[in-house]
């Protein structure tokens, strides 16, 4: 056997232990990261029941998660900057902002939840489309207390994606999200517009009567 040949076996026994390593790693994070989302995602149907107490308890879980992923990949830098890590977190700030929002909570900063700050950017502007669910859900019960301030807020926040214009690699989508959300504002402003109308005439109806 030649000497390059043993050196390429060489070279290959030492390559193949660290990919194992990786993918091993991976495996369980993308385990784990499907669990963050489930947890963010019934979080927020929690939320939307007002079931607060039960989207803390499930919050809290997905955060724990997140907190061992980021131990367990802390020398897999590579993977803790993947894409499936950014949806998690995206996920999970999402279910956090999307609360605090609808509770009337102090909102969660990046640092607090633990997520990368284009995570946070993207969770935050996800959460315009479920204050819009809210809103309509309150409509339909009659409730008008509060959908105009969740409308504001979710101008505000249309407001400050607008300005995080920079480059994909960055931002991770944001420009898309950022134009989603115009559009669901818009939608949202016409849905509240019309309800309110019509709230007004059968006020003045009333009256009439």
């Amino acid at each position: 056997m030649s000497e390059q040949i043993r050196d390429l076996e060489i070279i290959a026994a030492n390559l193949r232990p660290y990919f194992a390593a990786e993918d091993e790693a991976r495996e369980k994070a993308l385990r784990s990261c499907r669990q963050v989302i489930r947890y963010s995602a019934d979080a927020i149907r929690a939320v939307h029941r007002q079931e607060h107490g039960r989207a803390k308890q499930l919050l809290h879980s997905a955060h724990e998660l997140l907190r061992e992923l980021s131990h367990d990949l802390a020398r897999h830098g590579k993977l803790l900057h993947s894409g499936f890590i950014h949806d998690a977190q995206k996920e999970f700030a999402e279910g956090y902002i999307t609360l605090a929002l609808i509770a009337g909570e102090n909102l969660p900063k990046p640092k607090t939840l633990g997520v990368s700050n284009a995570a946070y950017l993207d969770g935050l502007g996800e959460s315009v489309g479920e204050l819009r669910r809210y809103i309509l859900d309150s409509l339909r019960r009659g409730d008008f207390s509060r959908c105009e301030e969740l409308l504001a807020i979710m101008d505000e926040i249309y407001g400050i994606l607008m300005t995080m214009d920079f480059p994909e690699l960055l931002a991770h989508g944001l420009r898309r999200t950022t134009d989603a959300v115009r559009a669901i504002i818009e939608r949202t402003r016409g849905d509240l517009t019309v309800s309110l109308r019509q709230k007004n005439l059968e006020t003045k109806l009333d009256d009439l009567g």
